[in-house]
């Protein structure tokens, strides 16, 4: 018997819970094995923190001690963010709520809840407290203090949140702070520090005046005590950096150091407020939990010297375990971009970076791009203006965010930690994303006129992330947002998200219905309103049993004439529902069975269907244009699962084709109107 098969034993008689939806093997471990952890296979067992060390926790004392420490697990970009949750308490407590149960308790039962962001919604996800080790030790994140646990928790929900562990190797530090606080983040790219400059909105047709990307740690003052700074580097080292490709460390702070008394300071020195030379020096903490980079701020190094002997101690002293300090210039030729997480209080509402204003108001609706109805692609598209457009009422002036956030989907790719220059490599991870804006004078407008304005304002372009965002500031009024993926006919789904300091609301633009065929000739429309009732009508789709219950509705299909296109019946199913709580549904076409008088038609269990529309959709309607020929016909709509309950409207267009009769009427003279008048006598 292996000694994973007898801890699930010992785990069985003490009632400890072993989670069936993420099992201990290499089924939670690895989805394609891809990454160097595949070497590991074999060589990992499952042990749960009592059998780590004699008496764990989840949270280390003092709190410096929980910092998360990376093991051989390339989720460096998990780890910065994690940094956020251990200096923001009443972040922590929600993604980790307190008082569970822990070890030594009576109440501990080996599993813990966790919380974490995804797709708009926070999303709840209990694990078990066994942990995949080497040699009888933790193989993949912890903290740095060897008793707690939280660290190597939170890393295992996330796992199972993504489908394993390998599917946490390489990610994006500014995706990690929003699925564990819920908030924002942005990346700004330092080889491009300083070198662009604001474009007007006429120079590209997804550029805007106001939409530089410059960054200058100095506008981030009004914040610099609660917002998150990570830096990134994606290239390949230089000089004696032992930094390797594709890392994420964090900024633990950034301060101005006054030089010595006729010290020149080093290169990149600045002046300061009285005129005396400063250096900046930014504390850099590594998730590997050791001190790298070879500059002139290690200690005993040259840039020392340039201080003031108290001073330097002071700094040094402020090192902790894995931390080291590097002036501006070193910075900048070592990383190659920075993300910023937004302060969130404890109220939960975001503070710009941008003005260190509160954003109180807070608004989200959920999207869908889809083929040949709603994914219109760039501005470059003439089916544009078919993009799911929303309303944005401001109420007052102030500063606004708006937020695109594309769904993550289940089985993608890991991606690096900042995105390659080729933008290729992110286009297998993300849609090329963008947000515009046009200010409207009321809330009804001629879409198609107003699409060929200027936008007043939008991100800088599509971008292959999986979150843009646009910062304004807004007048009172309406205002129509268009988000769009870049490529006509991309499909996905999407959070639409508005941050603003004054009061707002935020609406969907209703599409219209589908168009018929393009076909010339005349259409009679039916509509037919149904249910699906769970336990009764609520069947399913053809995979179960009870597909059979689903409602059926009948439809009678006229002769067909000779030289007529082929395209006679169009039939679309549209689900009641918003578009946050959309269910996949389809539906099926049966000759009807030669049966009278039945306003709801039976049909045999081993009948084929004539024509179908699916695979299942989640999306607001779905359509079939097909030519049937002449007859009697049963329409059968179905959501995927059994038992999903919710209204639907079923609309028949079937096309009516007359006959030519020739007339030997003629024109006679024309008609005469007369008046009759009515009098009552009394």
């Amino acid at each position: 018997m292996s000694e994973e098969e007898g801890g699930d034993d010992e785990d069985v008689r003490s009632g400890l819970f072993q989670d069936p939806d993420f099992p201990a093997d290499d089924s939670s471990l690895f989805s394609d094995r891809s990454t160097p952890i595949a070497s590991l296979r074999g060589h990992i067992t499952w042990l749960r923190p009592q059998e780590i060390c004699p008496a764990p926790r989840l949270l280390a004392m003092p709190t410096s001690r929980g910092q998360a420490r990376q093991g051989l697990l390339g989720d460096c970009w998990l780890l910065c963010a994690c940094t956020t949750l251990l200096e923001n308490r009443h972040l922590l407590d929600k993604v980790l709520p307190p008082h569970q149960p822990q070890w030594g308790s009576s109440r501990y039962r080996g599993s813990f809840l966790l919380r974490l962001w995804k797709n708009g919604l926070w999303t709840e996800v209990t694990v078990d407290d066994r942990l995949p080790c080497v040699g009888g030790k933790l193989c993949f994140s912890r903290c740095q203090a060897p008793d707690a646990f939280w660290v190597s928790l939170l890393e295992k929900a996330h796992a199972k949140l993504h489908g394993s562990y390998e599917r946490l190797w390489a990610g994006q530090v500014s995706e990690a702070l929003v699925d564990l606080t819920g908030g924002l983040a942005e990346r700004w790219n330092l080889e491009h520090a300083g070198k662009e400059e604001d474009q007007d909105g006429g120079q590209g047709s997804d550029r805007v005046r106001g939409s530089t990307r410059k960054l200058d740690l100095d506008f981030l003052q009004a914040v610099r005590e609660g917002c998150s700074v990570s830096c990134s580097t994606h290239s390949a080292p230089t000089g004696g950096s032992v930094l390797e490709q594709h890392h994420a460390l964090n900024v633990m702070e950034w301060l101005d150091v006054r030089t010595a008394s006729g010290g020149a300071g080093r290169e990149g020195g600045a002046k300061g407020e009285g005129g005396e030379e400063v250096v900046r020096l930014l504390r850099i903490r590594n998730p590997w939990g050791r001190r790298c980079g070879g500059g002139a701020w290690i200690e005993g190094g040259e840039g020392w010297q340039t201080l003031e002997p108290a001073s330097s101690l002071e700094l040094l002293s402020r090192a902790e375990e894995g931390e080291v300090w590097l002036d501006h210039t070193e910075f900048l030729a070592q990383f190659d971009d920075v993300t910023v997480g937004y302060p969130i209080n404890k109220d939960g509402h975001l503070q710009s970076i941008y003005t260190g204003e509160l954003l109180t108001h807070s608004h989200q609706l959920s999207g869908r791009w889809v083929k040949g109805h709603s994914a219109g692609g760039c501005r470059n598209n003439s089916s544009y203006g078919s993009n799911p457009k929303f309303w944005l009422r401001v109420c007052e002036r102030g500063e606004v965010l708006v937020s695109l956030l594309q769904h993550w989907r289940p089985g993608r790719t890991a991606q690096y930690p900042c995105s390659p220059a080729e933008g290729a490599t992110h286009a297998r991870h993300h849609q090329a994303i963008a947000i515009h804006m046009w200010k409207v004078k009321k809330k009804r407008v001629n879409v198609a006129r107003t699409l060929n304005k200027a936008p007043c304002a939008s991100t800088r372009c599509h971008a292959y992330e999986r979150e843009v965002i646009m910062h304004t500031r807004l007048e009172p009024g309406f205002h129509m947002v268009i988000p769009s993926c870049f490529h006509q006919g991309a499909e996905a789904s999407f959070t639409l998200r508005v941050f603003s300091s004054g009061p707002t609301s935020l609406s969907a633009l209703k599409a219209p219905g589908p168009s018929l065929p393009l076909v010339t000739g005349e259409w009679e429309t039916v509509y037919f309103r149904g249910a699906w009732v769970t336990g009764s009508s609520a069947g399913g789709g053809r995979n179960f049993l009870s597909h059979w219950r689903n409602p059926r509705f009948p439809v009678v299909v006229g002769d067909h004439v000779a030289g007529t296109p082929g395209v006679n019946v169009q039939v679309t199913l549209r689900q009641n529902h918003p578009d946050t709580d959309l269910q996949p549904i389809g539906f099926h076409l049966y000759t009807a069975p030669e049966k009278e008088g039945e306003s709801e038609p039976s049909l045999p269990r081993d009948k084929e269907p004539v024509a179908s529309c699916v695979p299942h959709c989640y999306t607001q309607d779905v359509s079939l244009a097909c030519y049937l020929p002449p007859g009697a016909y049963v329409i059968v709509p179905s959501t995927y699962q059994p038992d999903c309950p919710g209204h639907f409207t079923l609309t028949v267009a079937r096309r009516i084709l007359r006959r030519v009769v020739l007339s030997q009427e003629r024109l006679g003279r024309t008609i005469e109107e007369v008046s009759h008048i009515s009098l009552m006598s009394s």
